[in-house]
């Protein structure tokens, strides 16, 4: 692979990292590490808990 093609490869990892759009790929790396005997949650489910987190709880400023 090509010196460019490493950089747009990197490059690319880092936004998805900071954007939260490889979430579900460090969940399941995390969990396997973790859990090894515990089936992982399925993409939907994660998504879902991650809404809940998100959103549950005071929501305001004041």
């Amino acid at each position: 692979m090509s010196g460019a093609a490493q950089r747009l490869r990197a490059l690319w990892s880092w936004l998805r990292a900071l954007s939260g759009d490889d979430a579900y790929e460090r969940y399941r790396a995390r969990h396997g590490r973790r859990h090894p005997d515990v089936p992982p949650l399925t993409p939907g489910d994660f998504y879902l808990q991650q809404q809940q987190r998100k959103w549950s709880g005071v929501s305001r400023c004041c």
